[in-house]
């Protein structure tokens, strides 16, 4: 290997989000991340929804009780289909 062309590898702390912190090995001194495996729903089993401008409550008042569209078309068919026997 060449001398003087490889970077530093050195202890660094890794400071989270969320108030976490551990050390581990790179070549930066310190790292600052906004999600770790403290925090993420992937290891901690809970799901956090992070709503930004009421996207999920939108998102809901439109489909609520309605199902649907391909679904409701095909009751309706066979509803009148039913009537017209």
């Amino acid at each position: 290997m060449k001398a003087g062309i490889h970077p530093k590898y050195v202890d660094t702390k890794v400071r989270c989000g969320c108030g976490n912190t551990f050390t581990t090995r790179s070549t930066l001194p310190e790292l600052t991340v906004d999600i770790c495996n403290a925090c993420h729903p992937f290891f901690t089993g809970k799901l956090k929804f992070l709503d930004a401008a009421g996207r999920i409550e939108k998102f809901q008042t439109k489909f609520a009780g309605k199902g649907y569209a391909s679904v409701a078309k095909a009751k309706k068919k066979s509803a009148a289909s039913a009537a017209e026997t």
